[in-house]
């Protein structure tokens, strides 16, 4: 193998209705390490009109965040075969996709590929997988900007998988636009995810588990409060239901009064924590546990055995 493709650099780019992402990395001892990340709250979902066309303003606010990508492509000097960029629910729907498609072309010089909810769903398990240590079958639960994947699986093999219209930045245009917030937001918040989740209680409980993790934004932005507050990292109905208490005592969407919350994770707490108290009810889940890793991770792993493959056909 020429040295040159030893340590050639990589990255992997997700599209997110809530967050846009990108990790670099070289495989190191067959595995991706990662040398830089770079995420950026753009909160695409916000801008779906009711003509179902993506607003110009917050199509500006994507782009402006692929040119940044492109940047850093350049300075970590990533060859553009070497990159991945997979987009998820906001650009699934919308109306004027291929817009956003043609705009962002010159700025990445790469294609974005726009992944279905169950293979967005596959890739956030073995995201997983390749991150988190653990035994026996597990539920992954990934709380999105305007979907939400649950998928159940042993090892590295999946046994359900499935995607849910339903997400933080959705739930905020939907329930928690008018501050303070009431009681009833959350009631009616929660008795839409039950709804949603229906037609699936049934098999997911029939299949059960031993563990359940949860991926990305929803339940980072509630580990990290509780890791500022040096209490356990391991998520409880208990813990769901006093921040619950907390955000009806703040006054404005800013949550300010809520020790440890940044101000970047502030607009989509409520309805993540909205989510997950319903997701605990409706599925009886006693704990839930961070993922090491998810979307994104999952893409870097399909990257690097792409690279590998590659090599060898090389050699």
């Amino acid at each position: 193998m020429p040295v040159s493709n030893v340590f050639q650099s990589y990255a992997a780019i997700t599209l997110g209705s809530n967050s846009f992402n990108m990790l670099v990395a070289q495989t190191v001892g067959n595995k991706p390490t990662v040398i830089a990340k770079y995420k950026r709250k753009v909160r695409l979902a916000e801008g779906i009109g009711d003509d179902g066309n993506l607003s110009e303003d917050v199509m500006l606010r994507g782009l402006d965040c692929l040119a940044m990508f492109a940047s850093m492509l350049e300075q970590h000097h990533v060859a553009i075969d070497n990159v991945a960029v997979f987009a998820t629910a906001t650009l699934r729907v919308i109306n004027n996709a291929d817009e956003f498609h043609r705009r962002a072309l010159p700025i990445l010089q790469h294609p974005i590929e726009v992944i279905s909810g169950l293979r967005e769903a596959e890739l956030i398990y073995q995201g997983m997988v390749a991150t988190t240590q653990g035994d026996g079958r597990r539920l992954v639960i990934d709380i999105g900007g305007a979907s939400t994947e649950f998928i159940i699986g042993d090892g590295s093999k999946v046994l359900f998988k499935t995607s849910v219209p339903m997400g933080c930045v959705l739930f905020n245009q939907r329930f928690f636009n008018q501050y303070p917030l009431q009681n009833i937001d959350f009631e009616q918040a929660i008795d839409y995810v039950n709804v949603m989740l229906s037609e699936h209680r049934e098999q997911l409980l029939s299949l059960g588990w031993q563990a359940v993790l949860g991926a990305s934004g929803a339940v980072q932005s509630v580990v990290s409060v509780l890791q500022h507050r040096q209490c356990s990292a391991i998520i409880t109905q208990q813990i769901l239901l006093a921040f619950k208490a907390e955000i009806l005592a703040q006054s404005d969407a800013s949550l300010a009064g809520i020790n440890g919350l940044d101000a970047e994770q502030a607009p989509t707490f409520a309805a993540g924590v909205a989510i997950l108290t319903a997701l605990f009810e409706s599925l009886s889940i006693s704990s839930l546990h961070l993922a090491g890793g998810a979307l994104r991770e999952g893409v870097l792993q399909l990257l690097a055995d792409r690279i590998a493959a590659k090599q060898l056909d090389n050699e």
